[in-house]
């Protein structure tokens, strides 16, 4: 039975990997998982001189062909690191299968707390929540600010027609899962087409932007994480 902990990592060759892509990295080291599920698998790395690292894996089994994919989280995480937005900065993407069964990224661990309920939240001051508040639509707007084109995306993906690509989509969706006819379905589909707005432009969009998945401390966001 395979260690929970090193489970989807190919100890011997990703640490290979490290000692030939990361500067200053001390072998042995040690993988823990501390998020996986669905989403992509996200391993602490640490090295023999404690000096820790941050590793991002597709889930383990089977993936869809158009998801999860590592090199192009990496290139965009690298890309907004190159702005005022707040992200890790990344060390490496390995694509080699003969290095791991699946491919992997590696960004510099960043110490912070992750607000995942008002619970936690509520463990903050006062002050702190209105500071982390006003953070979290600074950078959301600094986000929405950047050009695609100026920072390497622009060929990142379609443009155009945003909003009717992802009315066809979810209509194929539903053709293709549907148990049984439902006329209010076309009905939807076709008050949702009627009334489409025109696009006025493109930018960046995390997709889930939330408290838990930003890293903070004392009222500020120190990264925003999940770029998949």
């Amino acid at each position: 039975m395979s260690d929970p902990v090193t489970e989807g990592i190919d100890a011997p060759k990703v640490t290979s990997w490290f000692s030939q892509h990361v500067p200053g990295v001390k072998p042995p080291l040690s993988f823990e998982l501390i998020a996986g599920g669905h989403s992509n698998l996200t391993y602490r790395v640490q090295d023999q001189n404690e000096e820790a690292y941050v590793l991002r894996r597709p889930p383990l089994g089977h993936v869809l062909a158009t998801a999860h994919d590592m090199a192009r989280e990496h290139r965009i995480i690298s890309a907004v690191g190159n702005t005022d937005v707040p992200v890790p900065p990344t060390l490496g993407v390995c694509e080699d299968l003969e290095v791991n069964a699946a491919p992997f990224y590696v960004m510099e661990y960043v110490e912070g707390d992750v607000l995942h309920s008002d619970v936690e939240a509520a463990l903050t001051s006062h002050r702190e929540r209105i500071d982390l508040s006003r953070q979290v639509v600074e950078v959301l707007a600094e986000l929405h600010s950047v050009e695609p084109q100026d920072i390497g995306l622009g060929d990142l993906a379609k443009r155009e027609d945003y909003l009717g690509r992802q009315l066809r989509r979810w209509s194929r969706q539903w053709e293709q899962s549907k148990t049984r006819e439902l006329a209010v379905m076309e009905e939807v589909q076709e008050l949702l087409e009627r009334h489409k707005p025109s696009q006025i432009g493109s930018t960046i969009v995390h997709g889930d932007y939330r408290l838990g998945n930003m890293l903070t401390r004392s009222g500020r966001i120190l990264a925003v994480l999940d770029w998949e």
